[in-house]
Order: structure tokens, then C-alpha cells, then sequence
């Protein structure tokens, strides 16, 4: 590591945090890597303990669609704080942000605010077991949804980065009503539905899988998915933490004119902050305490300075945003493509919008046994050199990668520049 300054604080943070870190695919360890520490972040830029200056492709994971310290984000998030940092009662603010977003998602017709993704995609299931009174929950390999015991199922994302698929700790019975399938696989999920429909309280995907590298969805799938839930009394479930108001303003749901009967949403919708919705149809949420047996709670939920945030983000994501961030996206995913066939080397780019992966591996890459076949060895060398070269991707052969509306076409080429220099020494 060229920054002995994160070298210094990652052996301080080993001593008192497990790995070092405090999310685990920030190890850096399946490329191969130290973790880089990070002072702050401005627009399209991440700034290292040391002072040097990454174009950052991470965006905290997905949220910073803005661009790190937005003015009018921060100036929201000061001005709330002033007011206070959390009541612990109803605000004006909640009201607010509940009626921007089901006006967002017409799929949502009442929503609760929570502090994370996991608890969104776990208050939700809990929700459709409520309602239908079933238990079995449907999900597809190479999929996250958060970590809670009963998801932890060949989960995707940090698990499947480090090789564990199924956590410790875990008890043999948490995950005993949890059902896999192949994603993209019509006929295992209608096969499925025949046999065991009548036991089945839900469905839940990400409708562009971000949690195994960007995979979308086959022709017809998301539509056979809603359909089957539907007739047979089940919920249909679209974990849009990811690619909720990332992909398209109202989710990929908008993009794709689906409507499912339940989302969960965080990241962007959170502006950055530890923010998440869980929500649906109005007779699913009115299961939900104290309007229903379904119990669901948390301090810290709808705090105002997150729910501040979220406002000032939501207000400026318009078509202008969302033309520049197709343009930007189409330019790398290109120049990336054109890279792999000039170094004869295996590989593929998938992109949605403004999230966007490089396979080391035959595409497409549809499902969760193709991306595992990828070569992880050869993701962590490009990794190693695009950091060399100043542009900080996501250590994971198996995440999305994000830019935000303060990229420029400018940085996109300086990336293309850094990892054509890098391809050249793969081999």
C-alpha cells in the first residue's frame, strides 16, 4: 500500500474491529488489497487519509447519485440539526417524506420509515407472513436483502466476496421456511408455485441485481413473478434498496412499468443517510402495529435530520439527472467493452443505467452459478491497478459499481485511460 497513513489506521482499527472494518467487503481482501481510508468525499471525488484524490465509482455503495456533499443536502441535514437530532415522535418532516415517496411509487400505498435496507426487507416479510398467514419466504440465489438470519441464503454480495455463502451462527432452523431458486429461471419458479404455492407468504428479488454484479432480469421474468404470487394469494416483494431512484426516478418498477405488491427502498430514497422504507399495498401495511398483529418498531425511524436529507435529495433527481447519467454510462460501458476484445481478454460489461459491472468472466452473466465462475484472480489485479492509477472501483468482482451526476465525460475517460494502461498488464 502506497498510504501509510491507512496502513497505520487499518492496523489500529484490526485491534478493536473485526477485520478492520465495519461492513466486511471494505477489507479489500478478495482483491487482493488493503482497505484505503477515506477523509472526505466532493462530488465525483473521494479524498484519502493521505490527501490523494480517487474518482470514486462506489458512491458509498449506491446513494450518492448527487455526488458527495451536495450543498443543498448538507445545508438540509445542518439545518435539521439545529433543530435537534431526534425526537423520538411523529414530525411534519415524516408526513413529508412519506407523500413524496408514495407519490414516487404508486406501488406503495402506505410505507413506514426504518434506519436500514436489512430492516426494510425484514419488517416487509414479516409483513406478508402477517397478511397471509403462510411462512415460507422465496428468494433467488446471488441475492442480498440485508442480513438477517432467514435471508442469509446464498446471499450474494460480502458472502459470496469472502466465499461464504450461509453465515455462522445462523441457527439450522432460522432459514427452515427460506426457499432458493435460480434467478432469471422461469420454469423453476413456476415449478415451484405448482407444488408448494399454497405454503408460500412471498416473493422477494432484486429486480436488477446489483449483489452479485449488475445482472437484470430475462425477458418476462419480474412479469411471471408478479403473476404467480398474485394467483396464488403470495406477495410479491421488489428489494429496490439498490436500484430504487437509481435506475429511474420511481425504481426499475417505473422503468419497467411493473407493479409489485410490496417495496423496499434505502440508499438514495435515505439521501446518504441511515434511512429506509418498507411498503405496499394498503391492506398488506394496515397488518402493521398498531393498526395490525404485525409488530414492527425502532427509535431511530423517520429521524428528521435523515428524513431532511432525503427530501433535499428526491427534490433534484430530474430527467436532466437521469439523461446525463445514461450518457456517462453508455460511454463507459463501451470503452470498457472495446478494452476486453483490444487485450483478447474474457470478459463482459452489464449496466443498467447508472450502475454498471466488469466481468472477468463469458457473458452474459445471468445468474448466480455465472458470475461465481468469473475470474475473481483477474478482477483483483485490474482492481489492484485502477487504484494505482487514482480510481477507486468496488473491491468485489461481485458488486455494482455507481457514478453520480457530478462525473464528467472528462472522468469517465481518465477511468477508460487508467484501466486500458491496466488490461494491457492482465495478459
Amino acid at each position: 500500500m502506497s498510504d501509510p497513513i491507512s496502513k497505520g489506521l487499518f492496523e489500529r482499527a484490526k485491534k478493536l474491529i473485526p477485520g478492520g472494518v465495519n461492513s466486511p467487503v471494505r477489507a479489500f481482501r478478495s482483491v487482493g488489497g488493503e482497505p484505503i481510508f477515506i477523509s472526505r468525499g466532493e462530488g465525483a471525488y473521494l479524498f484519502g487519509a493521505d490527501g490523494a484524490k480517487y474518482t470514486d465509482y462506489v458512491g458509498s455503495w449506491g446513494p450518492m447519485i448527487l455526488g458527495h456533499a451536495h450543498p443543498a443536502v448538507v445545508g438540509a441535514i445542518t439545518e435539521a440539526a439545529g433543530r435537534g437530532t431526534s425526537y423520538g415522535a411523529p414530525t411534519e418532516l415524516e408526513v413529508r417524506f412519506a407523500e413524496t415517496v408514495t407519490k414516487l411509487y404508486p406501488s406503495i400505498e402506505m410505507m413506514r420509515a426504518v434506519s436500514s435496507g436489512t430492516e426494510a426487507t425484514m419488517a416487509a416479510l414479516r409483513a406478508a407472513r402477517g397478511f397471509t398467514g403462510r411462512d415460507v419466504i422465496v428468494k433467488f440465489e446471488g441475492c442480498y436483502h440485508g442480513h438477517a438470519d432467514f435471508l442469509l441464503v446464498k446471499a450474494g454480495s460480502g458472502a459470496m466476496t469472502l466465499g461464504v455463502p450461509d453465515s455462522a451462527g445462523v441457527p439450522n432452523g432460522a432459514a427452515g421456511n427460506t426457499t432458493t431458486l435460480p434467478y432469471n429461471d422461469i420454469p423453476a419458479l413456476k415449478e415451484l408455485f405448482s407444488s408448494r404455492g399454497h405454503r408460500i407468504a412471498a416473493v422477494i428479488v432484486e429486480p436488477v441485481v446489483g449483489n452479485m454484479g449488475v445482472v437484470p432480469p430475462a425477458p418476462g421474468f419480474l412479469e411471471e413473478l408478479i403473476a404467480v404470487c398474485a394467483k396464488s394469494g403470495a406477495v410479491s416483494i421488489f428489494d429496490e434498496v439498490m436500484t430504487g431512484s437509481r435506475v429511474a426516478r420511481g425504481g426499475y418498477q417505473a422503468r419497467a412499468g411493473l407493479t409489485p405488491q410490496m417495496t423496499c427502498l434505502g440508499k438514495i430514497i435515505g439521501g446518504g443517510m441511515p434511512l429506509a422504507v418498507y411498503g405496499g399495498k394498503r391492506e398488506i401495511m394496515e397488518k402493521v402495529a398498531p393498526l395490525g398483529p404485525v409488530y414492527q418498531a425502532g427509535t431511530l425511524s423517520g429521524n428528521p435530520v435523515c428524513v431532511s436529507a432525503a427530501l433535499a435529495t428526491i427534490e433534484r433527481l430530474d430527467d436532466a439527472l437521469y439523461a446525463k447519467l445514461e450518457t456517462l454510462g453508455a460511454r463507459l460501458e463501451a470503452g470498457l467493452a472495446v478494452q476486453l476484445a483490444k487485450h483478447k481478454i474474457e470478459g463482459c460489461v452489464q449496466r443498467v443505467g447508472s450502475m454498471i459491472t466488469l466481468f472477468f468472466g463469458k457473458g452474459p452473466i445471468r445468474n448466480f452459478t455465472e458470475a461465481s465462475a468469473c475470474d475473481t484472480k483477474r478482477f483483483g489485479a485490474w482492481h489492484r491497478g485502477m487504484i494505482e492509477r487514482k480510481h477507486y472501483w468496488p473491491p468485489s468482482q461481485f458488486e455494482a459499481a455507481f457514478f453520480s451526476g457530478t462525473h464528467t465525460e472528462a472522468d469517465i475517460d481518465a477511468t477508460l485511460a487508467a484501466s486500458d494502461e491496466t488490461m494491457a498488464t492482465l495478459g
